[in-house]
C-alpha cells in the first residue's frame, strides 16, 4: 500500500490527525510566547480531492464528506478545524504545513521539509505568500533533528512520513530519539499507519524506553475493503494540558459519522 499523502487526502486519518495537529496548536498560542513548528515530511501542501490520487481510492468521501454537515457546537479544535477546511473550498484540502501555516501568529515560524522533487515545488508555492514560513527540500529525519531545538524553546513537530520503505518505523524510531534528545520540552505528533499490532507496539516500545516520560495514543480505525487502509495511529509526546480531553469530545462528535473506533490512551514512558 502506498501512504503518499494525496492517494488519502481528507480520509479518516487525515482528519484525525490534522483535529489533533490544530488542538495542539491552539494550545501553544494560549501565550504570547512565540513557537516553532517542524514538519518533517510536509507533502506538498494542499491536494485535490478531485484529482488523480485522491481519486483513485476515492477515501476523502468516507472521511472528510461526512463531517462538513457537523451540527454548529462542537470542542474548539474541531470547529477551527473545519472552518479552515471550509475556506479552501469543496475540492482543496489542506496538508498538514498549509494548516500550520494559517494558524500561526507573526512570531511564530514554520519549517516545512520535503523529499520529493515535484511534492517540494508544489508545497514551495503554496507556502510562498506566508512571511514567517520556510519550505525546504531535503530529509526529513536528518533536517527535523539539525534543527531543534528552536531558539524559542516551544514548539511542535510534525512527523507523518509516507512509508514507502519497509524499515520506515526503524527510521521513525531513532529519528524521534534524536529529536526528543535534543528538544525534551517539545510537543511531537507522529502518525503512522497500523498494518501489524506486534510492529506498532515494538515501534511504540521502542520510543517510550527512548526516555519520553509523557505520551498517549490516538488510535482510529474503520471498516474497509481488504487491501485498504482501515487503522492509523498517532502518538503525542507532550501533549499540552486538556489536549486528551478535546480529542476524547470531538471523537465523540466524529467517530458515528467516520464509522470510527477513536480510543485516546495515555502511555507510560520510561529513563
Amino acid at each position: 500500500m502506498n501512504y503518499r499523502h494525496g492517494y488519502h487526502a481528507g480520509n479518516f486519518a487525515d482528519v484525525v490527525k490534522h483535529l489533533a495537529l490544530v488542538a495542539i496548536l491552539q494550545h501553544l498560542k494560549k501565550k504570547d510566547t512565540a513557537f516553532a513548528v517542524v514538519d518533517s515530511h510536509a507533502g506538498r501542501g494542499v491536494y485535490d480531492l478531485t484529482g488523480e490520487e485522491a481519486a483513485k481510492t476515492g477515501e476523502a468521501r468516507g472521511g472528510l464528506a461526512r463531517l462538513i454537515n457537523l451540527p454548529d457546537e462542537m470542542p474548539p479544535a474541531l470547529a477551527a478545524y473545519l472552518g479552515l477546511v471550509k475556506e479552501g473550498g469543496p475540492s482543496r484540502y489542506p496538508g498538514s504545513p498549509l494548516l500550520a501555516a494559517q494558524l500561526l501568529r507573526p512570531q511564530d515560524r514554520l519549517t516545512a521539509i520535503e523529499k520529493h522533487p515535484e511534492e517540494f515545488a508544489a508545497l514551495k508555492d503554496v507556502l510562498a505568500s506566508y512571511a514567517n514560513v520556510q519550505a525546504e527540500q531535503g530529509d526529513g529525519y536528518v533536517r527535523a533533528v539539525k534543527l531543534l531545538p528552536p531558539p524559542s524553546r516551544r514548539g511542535l513537530v510534525v512527523m507523518d512520513p509516507p512509508f514507502e520503505a519497509t524499515d520506515e518505523f526503524e527510521s521513525l524510531a531513532r529519528a524521534i530519539s534524536g529529536a526528543v534528545r535534543k528538544f525534551a520540552t517539545g510537543i511531537f505528533l507522529i502518525w503512522y499507519p497500523v498494518k501489524s499490532q506486534s510492529a506498532t507496539d515494538v515501534f511504540l516500545g521502542e520510543v517510550l524506553a527512548a526516555g519520553v516520560q509523557k505520551a498517549l495514543t490516538v488510535d482510529t480505525q474503520i471498516s474497509a475493503p481488504e487491501g485498504k487502509l482501515d487503522r492509523a495511529g498517532l502518538l503525542v509526546i507532550n501533549p499540552p494540558y486538556g489536549f486528551d480531553a478535546e480529542m476524547f469530545a470531538a471523537a465523540q462528535i466524529i467517530a458515528a459519522p467516520l464509522g470510527a473506533d477513536i480510543g485516546v490512551k495515555w502511555r507510560a514512558g520510561g529513563p
